[in-house]
């Protein structure tokens, strides 16, 4: 009997150390995803991102969370790689659409030498007094919008965050 319960908990350590389709660990139920590792940023996945095209996204903040109204500044629009999409899944639990609280993002964010190269591919913007955003000129492909939206009335800062994708026309965006 012991035997086999110490071969029922070498297989429960075993499956926390369980692989994804593309390599990195997948976390246990209830912790947040690991950071990219370094082998999966990789310049030439990014390369497309920084190629001419006719795509446009015209986005809008109309964040309205616990009920009142929040403004964004700036908005970062990041392609969509194997990397950036674990990395999005690491910060955001998420690689589709996240409203998460600012705090909890900065308490998952690495800042390693992945992340700082990951800058010079992001493209950023402003918001207007509306609340309105856009990206010209970009190519076909996968995005990640970001911005923070800030409360006008206190409250908390949420981290907003959407995939879309681009296909030579315009694109609209609302983040709510």
């Amino acid at each position: 009997m012991k035997r086999i319960a110490s071969v029922v908990a070498a297989l429960v350590a075993l499956s926390a150390c369980e692989t994804g389709p593309a390599g990195p660990p997948i976390a246990p139920p209830g912790y947040p995803p690991p950071p990219p590792p370094a082998s999966l940023f990789r310049d030439q996945d990014f390369a497309w991102s920084t190629q001419p095209g006719t795509g446009r996204i015209d986005g809008a903040l109309a964040y309205g969370g616990n009920g009142g109204a929040y403004k964004c500044n700036d908005v970062i629009l990041a392609p969509e790689t194997p990397w950036s999409r674990a990395r999005m899944r690491a910060l955001y639990l998420s690689a589709t659409a996240a409203d998460v609280p600012v705090d909890q993002v900065r308490a998952r964010t690495n800042e390693d030498e992945q992340a700082r190269e990951y800058q010079r591919y992001a493209r950023r913007t402003q918001c207007d007094a509306a609340g309105r955003f856009v990206f010209e000129g970009l190519p076909e492909g996968g995005w990640f919008v970001i911005t923070v939206a800030t409360p006008a009335a206190g409250g908390a800062r949420m981290a907003i965050m959407r995939r879309l994708t681009t296909s030579g026309g315009p694109v609209r965006v609302v983040l709510r």
